[in-house]
């Protein structure tokens, strides 16, 4: 069986086999972004269509910037697995999800080609224009699902994407090499606001004022995103001072 691609982005149809309807009746109000983490584009393409593969995604950019659709925007891909953001837990029927062609970490992760890049911004345009998807809604699998998933990881050009209107960015704070930062274990005041920024843009993270191992999976998802410069999970000021931008840039009404 076949569709009609909901774009004309599309270059090709390979119809997945894992699909449904969204549960609830829910329209997408989140774009998720992954890597593919397979040899090949190919390779991926034919493992997100099979039904004993379990996955699922809407889309697949190729290196050269070639989109394949799987599934229809209007049903339900399984592409982000157990997941959160701002408290929903079927991120997969709040969703749409692209998968980007790269190795990834366990494979050299090189970077993500200028075509690809170019072909990602015009999909997602395309994607939030017609679905009416705030830009801090595009995110990255690794910040709906911290610890468990870290892709598509600290290469993605997210300032690349936010030049184009697409998700939330502020500049980094300097990463100091004097400012280790705090590190597991460690509890108190600025923990607990730290906890506090991230809940409050969207992260599933409880705020108890100790850095605890969910605190440290939360701050390693938000460094791969935001201050990719280091990413050890520790919360030292450049990390602070990023989340505290972001937070802010969040609160801001959205343009008319």
């Amino acid at each position: 069986m076949t569709f009609e691609p909901d774009t004309p982005l599309t270059h090709a149809v390979c119809t997945a086999h894992n699909r449904e309807p969204r549960r609830g009746g829910v329209k997408p109000s989140l774009l998720v972004l992954h890597y593919t983490g397979m040899g090949s584009a190919a390779k991926a393409i034919d493992w997100l269509s099979r039904p004993e593969s379990g996955v699922s995604c809407h889309y697949v950019v190729d290196e050269h910037g070639v989109v394949t659709q799987l599934v229809p925007e209007e049903l339900r891909a399984w592409h982000a697995g157990v997941s959160n953001w701002k408290g929903e837990t079927d991120i997969n029927s709040h969703s749409i999800g692209i998968e980007i062609h790269n190795p990834g970490h366990q494979n050299g992760y090189p970077d993500f080609p200028a075509a690809q890049m170019r072909s990602v911004i015009a999909l997602s345009k395309d994607i939030v224009a017609r679905n009416h998807i705030r830009p801090e809604n595009i995110l990255a699998h690794s910040d709906v699902a911290p610890g468990r998933k870290i892709d598509p990881g600290e290469k993605f050009n997210w300032l690349l994407m936010a030049r184009e209107g697409l998700g939330l960015w502020v500049r980094p704070l300097p990463v100091r090499a004097d400012d280790p930062g705090l590190e597991l274990g460690a509890e108190g005041p600025r923990v607990l606001n730290a906890q506090k920024n991230l809940a409050a843009y969207g992260y599933g993270l409880d705020a108890s004022g100790v850095l605890d191992a969910d605190t440290e999976k939360v701050l390693k998802a938000f460094q791969l995103h935001f201050r990719p410069r280091r990413v050890d999970g520790r919360l030292d000021r450049s990390t602070e001072g990023t989340l505290e931008r972001l937070v802010a840039a969040s609160s801001k009404p959205a343009a008319a």
